[in-house]
């Protein structure tokens, strides 16, 4: 059975720290944590009820905090003894009522006893120095408290549970061994030996270059599903923009007038579809402007649309003419970002197959692009879920399976993109018969930006950077 006198693994001398865990305001309920050698004795020194340092890891007790003979609080506390806790150290977290007097009575207490105010991630930073998550693990925990969709949440779990770690691990492990041997050839250079096959060490190389290649390449998606899809819906004026942006998100959240120009500014909402967010953007009608105000409102939605990842064109199918339609397809066109047509107004064309049939006829034979056409009606939700699917299937296509790895941090991100230029010089190296010496300082660089992402490789600015952006009691 454990107990609080276990030691804890990495760094025994740490002060106890304090700080609220759950979010201020109104509540039933508020945690407070503490971490540290200390955190048991100090929480039992004003602790009525069960000695809590005779308790066994992983128990919760009823009892009362209290200072001298004043009482301010009952609560549970919770005991989780070093190692067996989120940072390996002694951890108690008091359940007591949501009070803000409560709450700051009994922080206050506990730094008056010993214990000091966490700093922000500062409980993940001392569960990464003492072992307990890697950095990038430690990373996803403050994804996976700002996830705000299924998928968000889902890829920052499967980081945190060491999907990512375990595949970096691996491609390290690999090129420590031949960087082991390579060393071991500079021992022995004046007998000019090799002990690193170069073959062998050539395909290494093109493997894992693949496997970098793939998750550099998975950071558009990753990307998006961390930070939602940004989705304008663009068009001319009176196409129905604003009223399809309210048919989307089931409510009317965007004026809708028969008046042309009456969007001037972007309107922005979250859509969720199939767990992934969209941050749908509605946009001014594109065409002439009328007057100033107008003109910068189409300049603003020109500006979104090259900052998007997915457009939703919208256009009039009664009235817009096949040359009006070519015009704006060919200026809306932006690199990179994905486009979507939809016909609205569907439900003004009755039975005007010809209209139809030209629509469709010019999208085959125009040369552009192959983008799907949905054919709507905002006004009377025709078709919409049909459109939501497209959407879904516009922006993520066959990526998302739930098992891969994704990169969702732009720090990785880096961390990889310069792994993978030092792998291309070690190929280039191989394939040029440069020296041991030269071929081994590239390889240490490709270790050392691997490292970086884990934290095998780290500094103090580095983690201040990463844990600075937590909030306080995580």
């Amino acid at each position: 059975m454990d107990n609080q006198n276990s030691a804890v693994t990495h760094h025994p001398q740490q002060e106890t720290i304090v700080a609220l865990a759950t979010p201020n305001g109104i509540g039933a309920i508020a945690v407070i944590r503490l971490s540290g050698l200390d955190a048991i004795a100090i929480a039992n020194s004003v602790w009525k009820g069960k000695d809590l340092t005779k308790q066994a890891s992983h128990t919760i007790h009823f009892g009362h905090i209290v200072d001298g003979d004043l009482v301010l609080d009952e609560v549970l506390a919770s005991l989780f003894v070093a190692p067996r806790s989120y940072t390996r150290e002694n951890v108690v977290e008091i359940s007591c009522h949501a009070s803000g007097y409560i709450i700051e009575s009994i922080i206050k207490l506990f730094i008056k006893k010993g214990a000091r105010s966490a700093k922000p991630g500062e409980f993940t930073l001392r569960a990464f120095l003492n072992g307990q998550l890697d950095l990038s693990q430690a990373e996803a925990v403050a994804d996976l408290i700002a996830s705000n969709s299924k998928a968000s949440q889902q890829v920052a779990l499967q980081q945190l549970r060491g999907g990512f770690s375990t595949q970096l691990q691996t491609l390290r492990e690999q090129l420590v061994n031949f960087a082991s041997l390579i060393e071991l050839e500079l021992d022995f250079a004046e007998e000019d030996v090799e002990f690193a096959n170069r073959d062998q060490l050539k395909h290494l190389i093109h493997e894992i270059t693949k496997i970098v290649g793939r998750l550099i390449q998975s950071f558009e998606l990753g990307n998006a599903i961390k930070n939602g899809v940004n989705t304008v819906i663009a068009g001319r004026p009176n196409a129905g923009k604003s009223t399809l942006l309210n048919a989307l998100l089931n409510e009317e959240r965007a004026i809708v007038s028969h008046i042309p120009g009456t969007t001037r500014d972007t309107i922005e909402e979250v859509l969720n579809i199939q767990g992934i967010n969209f941050r749908l953007i509605d946009t001014a009608g594109i065409r002439e402007a009328t007057d100033a105000i107008e003109q910068i409102g189409v300049q603003r939605t020109m500006e979104k649309i090259s900052q998007s990842a997915l457009l939703i064109y919208v256009f009039d199918a009664e009235l817009i003419t096949l040359d009006e339609l070519k015009s704006d397809l060919e200026s809306l066109q932006k690199p990179g970002v994905g486009m979507l047509m939809v016909a609205n107004k569907m439900d003004l064309l009755d039975e005007d197959i010809l209209k139809l049939e030209s629509i469709q006829a010019f999208f085959t034979t125009s040369g552009l692009p192959d983008m799907q056409t949905t054919f709507i009606s905002a006004k009377e939700k025709l078709h919409i879920d049909d459109l939501k699917n497209k959407i879904y299937t516009a922006a993520i296509k066959d990526q998302l399976s739930g098992d891969e790895t994704l990169v969702t941090n732009i720090r990785h991100l880096e961390a990889l993109q310069k792994t993978e230029e030092a792998l291309v010089r070690v190929l280039g190296g191989i394939d040029g018969s440069i020296t041991s010496d030269f071929l081994s300082m590239d390889i240490k660089q490709a270790l050392h930006y691997l490292g970086e992402i884990t934290g095998v490789v780290t500094t103090d600015d580095l983690l201040e950077n990463i844990f600075s952006k937590f909030c306080i009691g995580k």
